[in-house]
């Protein structure tokens, strides 16, 4: 496998499901002690990676669970952001300046904060009420993301009593990620093949529902715009046929992410149409990853892990076809802004 070390990857990912029983044991002590909404606030990408836990929060209980961009939190703070609220900051540096100065600001408040981060030696982590430090890299920091956020949202609903599966979902979980690396195993050729394809396109289509349409827009906005300089369109697949099917015509790359939820049938929709009109309609497919011993319920929570472990392949192999490294930039941390 191109540039890809299994045992570095499973140790991170291994690393992201061992926060399962500290989250509970915390998730406990905040509603115990009068916590009455959760916040989700991480700046970029990483705010979008949250998003597949808030959607899941929302349709099993009515505690309210949202996010909100840090940088607009400290001009025009939401109601409710008091004593009663805590709030998750994720950073994989955790140095990231909205991040630093929204804890500041959260702080003086006297919000309860959490955050996920990639070192316990930095200012999000140590000025948090409480951490959760799983070493990761660009390459590795979706998948961890995902689960930890996961695994939050799901310690929340078992204390609440609305989820009764928490210790056989965890279970299942820590098989994951030796599942992830086998998956990319398999997907390898096919990510080579699709790279090979797309590398000298100029422009895509990203959609999606439900869990998976946050991938989407991650991997529109966060992979091929900041990492590769190619202009893309995400759109949420309830949304295609409202402007951006205009757009659809030979030539035009579609990429449809397909999740194992109960808004898949969105992205067939979508799916079906592209297919009449273009011939450069690219699905992927959460069902086509083989897991076993994962139910079907915890596989209906994981599909942006899953997508994002495959498409961490293509990844990989587009920056040397392209020959831009996918850490190269002109403007992110290297101008002021």
């Amino acid at each position: 496998m191109l540039n890809f070390d299994r045992d570095r990857f499973v140790r991170i990912q291994s690393g992201a499901v061992s926060i399962a029983g500290e989250a509970r044991t915390l998730m406990r002590a905040l509603l115990a002690d009068g916590v009455e909404r959760l916040f989700f606030m991480g700046t970029g990408g990483v705010q979008l990676l949250t998003l597949p836990a808030i959607e899941l929060a929302k349709c099993y209980s009515t505690f309210p669970v949202s996010a909100e961009y840090p940088a607009q939190v400290v001009l025009d703070p939401p109601a409710g952001l008091d004593n009663k609220a805590a709030v998750v900051i994720p950073s994989l540096s955790g140095t990231t300046k909205e991040g630093v100065e929204l804890m500041a600001f959260l702080k003086r408040r006297g919000v309860r904060t959490i955050s996920l981060t990639g070192h316990s030696d930095t200012p999000i982590a140590q000025e948090a009420d409480h951490n959760f430090t799983n070493f990761a890299e660009d390459d590795t920091s979706s998948e961890s993301f995902y689960l930890q956020t996961l695994l939050i949202v799901l310690a929340l609903l078992a204390e609440r009593g609305e989820y009764d599966n928490f210790d056989a979902s965890v279970a299942e979980l820590q098989l994951l990620p030796g599942l992830l690396a086998d998956a990319k195993a398999a997907f390898e050729d096919k990510a080579a093949e699709l790279a090979a394809t797309i590398k000298d396109e100029t422009y895509h289509i990203f959609t999606g529902a439900g869990s998976v349409w946050p991938e989407a827009n991650y991997y529109g906005m966060c992979i091929l715009e900041e990492m590769q300089w190619i202009r893309t369109r995400p759109v949420h697949a309830a949304d295609f046929f409202h402007g951006t099917l205009e757009l659809v015509e030979p030539g035009v790359s579609v990429f449809v992410f397909k999740g194992e939820d109960r808004l898949r049938p969105l992205a067939d929709r979508v799916e079906n149409f592209a297919r009449r009109y273009t011939d450069r309609v690219r699905t992927l497919d959460a069902a086509s990853v083989q897991l076993p011993g994962i139910s079907q319920g915890v596989r209906g929570m994981i599909s942006p892990v899953l997508l994002a472990t495959l498409l961490e392949r293509l990844s990989a192999h587009i920056e040397v076809l392209r020959n831009h490294p996918l850490t190269t930039r002109r403007y992110y941390k290297r101008v002021e802004y």
